[in-house]
């Protein structure tokens, strides 16, 4: 199964804007979740056993972290023609089918992909209540085939941190994942030229 890494990104960067739908068709950007100190956007596949194997534990996790202040959204920007399983009404089967209890989006376009330089899914991208990148890593070191639990780890640390405003580690292992399944011709140029 291939792996892909995701990119280096700069602790500090702002949040990418956005806006979004869900398969119920409402629409989300970035300051729907204004209000709330800590943000998770997630960008996630329906299909990808890197992220079938923690999708469980994200939703857990979720409902865990938002009475303690954790906005999630989940994106997933794959291609749906190419692969069906990655439609917008499949989406919606697949938050209701695993208790997803946060927005779970559609990025066709692969615009907010790109604007995040998002790689494989899982791709995290953790920010603090100024929107500005507080951990870019792994949910945790469980891999498909590894044999190791999938705690989410690293990524309840890291929102520990934040959301007692301080900083998570600069010590972040990066996420591993399924390429982001880009549209024909709309690779990043970053990506397409990489050894």
């Amino acid at each position: 199964m291939p792996k892909t890494e995701s990119n280096a990104i700069t602790l500090g960067t702002k949040a990418a804007d956005f806006i979004l739908p869900d398969a119920e068709g409402k629409l989300y950007e970035l300051s729907s979740f204004s209000e709330k100190p800590a943000l998770l956007v997630a960008f996630i596949s329906n299909r990808c056993p890197f992220v079938v194997l923690l999708r469980e534990a994200l939703a857990q996790f979720a409902l865990e972290y938002a009475p303690k202040g954790l906005q999630i959204v989940a994106i997933n920007s794959n291609d749906a023609k190419a692969h069906p399983e990655e439609t917008l009404a499949r989406i919606g089967e697949e938050a209701a089918n695993f208790g997803y209890s946060f927005p779970y989006l559609k990025d066709g376009s692969q615009t907010v992909a790109k604007a995040y330089r998002a790689a494989c899914t899982p791709d995290l991208f953790l920010f603090d209540a100024e929107r500005r990148l507080a951990y870019h890593g792994q949910f945790d070191d469980a891999r498909p085939g590894n044999g190791r639990p999938v705690t989410g780890a690293d990524i309840r640390a890291a929102v520990d941190a934040v959301l007692l405003g301080q900083k998570p580690s600069d010590k972040q292992v990066a996420s591993i994942g399924c390429n982001i399944k880009w549209l024909e011709g709309n690779e990043p140029s970053s990506l397409s030229h990489a050894a």
